[in-house]
């Protein structure tokens, strides 16, 4: 089934499918972002390829004017020049060599834009289904099958010897850059060092910057052409210093294990790599789309709930089409969008990718972007559309409200994750609604 499907896509390649699909309009890197040199043209509302293309003529510049250097700028490059002189210590005595920081940090000088965008990052409340309509766009999948019929030779050796099936790497590497078309333009070391003086997150930007310098000593890219997003995150599949030195892998034997080049095989290697070393099983699903039936007991679904598949057998689940659940081992019924949306069954895969992106619209846009990819069709549920995501202090406030009745005990934080979820299904339970942990405005206004 998958050589036709191979065979398909590369006669698909043929007819000539869009070049590339942009990432959806909230990346699951929100730092990752469009280089300044592209310029985006927006789907239509009929849902028309998203294109992206180089500007042909170049910005008109202005006469040379003289420079004026503002005062807080030279106060905070003479803050920078002190750290920077400190951490040089620090990078020495953990056995970075004088010569590779010295070469890393030659004309490294604060950006100011880094800290504003890191300062500054907007505040997103789109629900899971329109995350979905662009992670899982028709464009990306045709791009996706294209990518899987233009790589199927390196594709099937890198499954072959991770055990990573070839459509799981695509989606990510699909979600990440838009398969290798938006890898980032910053200077890696620049932006960590800018973030690392910034000092909000100084230790785990100093930890990345070491990395990074390991990197570079190790001989697997120069300085500038070590770059990505503004916040760290590097190459085709956007790994951090520290996660590219623990899985990274020179798969093509050239004696670098090279992320950032047009030739994606290092990378690809490196995404299977990381996801083996967290437990990833061959051949079973991240999940399946369910059925749940008439009168099921809902306090039963969350991450936290897992059973054979005998257990939900006896509970009246099914797969869409009528058939019995499959047995992959310990399952957990998830309903990201309540008991109006899709129901899932999630496997241990589903918590592999998780170490990749812990939010569960990544994890499920990685799923089924891969299903998609592979041949699968579009979940069968509808979505409640007319829902709307809850903004930050929305979220922020159902858990100090949920916390108030005695129905929550962790952070208030704006983060709806399975404790969250758990509260919100006591809080349903409680009085009179169906328990499916989703966090409404209807619950919200309902603990009003």
């Amino acid at each position: 089934m998958r050589k036709d499907l191979i065979a398909a896509c590369i006669a698909t390649v043929t007819l000539g499918l869009p070049a590339m699909a942009l990432p959806p309009l909230q990346s699951p890197r929100p730092e990752l972002r469009p280089s300044a040199n592209l310029t985006i043209v927006t789907a239509s509302s009929q849902g028309s390829p998203l294109a992206v293309s180089r500007s042909l003529r170049p910005l008109l510049r202005s006469a040379p004017q003289p420079i004026v250097i503002d005062a807080q700028v030279a106060v905070a490059q003479a803050d920078f020049a002190q750290w920077q002189a400190d951490f040089r210590n620090r990078a020495l005595a953990q056995g970075i060599r004088p010569a590779i920081f010295d070469s890393a940090f030659a004309g490294v000088v604060v950006n100011p834009r880094v800290i504003t965008r890191d300062s500054n990052q907007a505040e997103f409340s789109r629900t899971l289904w329109e995350y979905l309509d662009g992670a899982v766009s028709e464009v990306r999948i045709a791009n996706g099958r294209a990518a899987l019929a233009r790589h199927a030779d390196t594709l099937a050796r890198i499954e072959r010897r991770y055990g990573v099936e070839a459509e799981v790497v695509l989606a990510v590497w699909g979600l990440e850059s838009a398969y290798g078309a938006m890898r980032g333009n910053s200077d890696i070391i620049t932006a960590m060092a800018t973030l690392a003086h910034e000092g909000r997150r100084r230790d785990f930007f100093e930890a990345e910057l070491i990395a990074a310098m390991r990197i570079l000593q190790a001989g697997d890219v120069a300085p500038r052409q070590m770059t990505g997003s503004w916040a760290g995150a590097m190459g085709h599949t956007q790994f951090m210093p520290t996660s590219y030195l623990a899985h990274a892998v020179d798969f093509n034997g050239d004696g670098r294990r090279d992320i950032w080049s047009d030739d994606p095989t290092d990378a690809l290697a490196s995404t299977a790599n990381y996801l083996r070393h967290h437990g990833w099983t061959t051949g079973q699903p991240w999940g399946v789309e369910v059925v749940l039936p008439q009168g099921f007991d809902y306090s039963l679904t969350g991450e936290g709930t897992k059973r054979g598949a005998g257990f939900w057998r006896r509970q009246g689940v099914r797969l869409t089409n009528g058939a019995q659940v499959p047995d992959h081992g310990q399952a957990a019924i998830l309903l990201p969008a309540g008991h109006r949306g899709v129901a899932l069954m999630i496997f241990n895969n589903f918590h592999v990718i998780e170490r990749y992106n812990p939010a569960d619209a990544y994890v499920i846009g990685i799923g089924h972007l891969a299903d998609r990819i592979a041949g699968a069709g579009p979940f069968r549920a509808s979505w409640p559309r007319g829902e709307r995501g809850l903004s930050r202090a929305e979220r922020e406030e159902l858990q100090r409200r949920l916390a108030a009745r005695g129905m929550h005990s962790g952070t208030v934080d704006g983060i709806i994750g399975p404790q969250t979820a758990d509260s919100v299904r006591r809080f349903q339970a409680s009085v009179g609604l169906v328990p499916d942990g989703f966090a409404s405005l209807g619950v919200l206004e309902r603990l009003r």
